[in-house]
């Protein structure tokens, strides 16, 4: 992608954290820190757009068209990609009540000053965001666009995703990533070895995942773990933040909550219950996300829970 972005994704390495903390677990654990990627295009929305917006480009497309929530990681990535290309940006935005919320929320202000245009639909309208009717009726409001799935997930994004291991993790036993559409792990699964285990952490209630992943994926070799979703999609609590806010300190690793924080925290309570076997090597994706911290710190002040440490 352009080097405007400054991007330094040829400097993403693997890091070992701290996994014993005198429990004498004898495991190893890396964080592949995708997240350095870029501030805003990180982790695997980079992965996802890169190819997506090639193509969008090479068919002539000027403008991207995409959905998402309140603090969407994805909204935020199309409008910086957007921006950087001369490419509008449009952004369906689930609930009508932000419409006059834009300025407040971190995330859409942020988008909009990167040149994003907003359409604010009811949540039972957004359900209804892949019918046929629906999408003509924005082509008709918006001209033509080039679609990018919620979330980004398709078959130019699982492409893009495959190009997160590389040669050098081939020494790795287990890969762990979180989920959201399953994209990246598809092609966390793809790009594996056949002796290797991939383990994917929802951080959605509901098993459904399963048949999403299935439609991408070319290997055997994965499984979903479901235990760690803290009650759903964006669902936190003082022990997750307390969790990540200790795993940044001792690390020196800022983790989202909504993503890699529930994936860090699976993968040391795992370690503990013993799931892996002695000599494990354990490779976590760092997925990005950090740009939505701000926007939930604001909802964790307004619950009285503490903040989450991210500077």
């Amino acid at each position: 992608m352009k080097s405007s972005l400054n991007l330094v994704f040829n400097t993403i390495k693997s890091v070992n954290v701290s996994v014993n903390q005198g429990f004498g677990f004898d495991v190893s654990l890396d964080v592949k820190r995708e997240d350095l990627i870029h501030s805003i295009v990180s982790g695997n929305k980079y992965r996802k757009l890169k190819y997506n917006v090639l193509f969008a480009m090479e068919e002539g497309y000027d403008t991207l068209l995409t959905f998402g929530g309140a603090f969407s990681n994805h909204i935020a990535a199309v409008a910086a990609v957007g921006n950087a290309y001369g490419l509008k940006t449009i952004g369906i935005i689930r609930g009508q009540e932000l419409v006059d919320k834009v300025d407040e929320n971190p995330t859409l202000s942020q988008a909009k000053e990167k040149g994003m245009a907003f359409k604010f639909i009811s949540r039972s309208d957004y359900r209804c965001k892949t019918d046929l009717s629906f999408l003509k009726a924005l082509k008709t409001e918006f001209g033509e666009f080039y679609r990018i799935p919620e979330g980004g997930t398709n078959n130019l994004a699982v492409k893009g995703c495959e190009e997160i291991l590389t040669e050098e993790d081939k020494e790795f036993d287990y890969v762990c990533a979180p989920v959201g559409t399953g994209g990246t792990l598809s092609g966390l699964i793809n790009s594996s070895k056949p002796n290797q285990k991939i383990l994917g952490f929802s951080a959605l209630k509901g098993s459904f995942l399963n048949e999403d992943i299935s439609k991408f994926a070319k290997q055997e070799n994965w499984k979903l773990i479901n235990d760690y979703h803290f009650g759903g999609y964006a669902k936190i609590n003082e022990e997750l933040v307390t969790f990540v806010n200790t795993f940044n300190a001792v690390n020196e690793i800022p983790l989202d909550p909504i993503y890699t924080g529930k994936m860090l925290f699976g993968i040391m309570d795992m370690i503990k219950q013993g799931y892996f076997p002695k000599h494990s090597k354990i490779l976590a994706i760092h997925t990005g996300g950090l740009q939505g911290i701000e926007g939930m710190n604001k909802i964790l002040k307004q619950k009285r829970i503490p903040l989450i440490q991210y500077s």
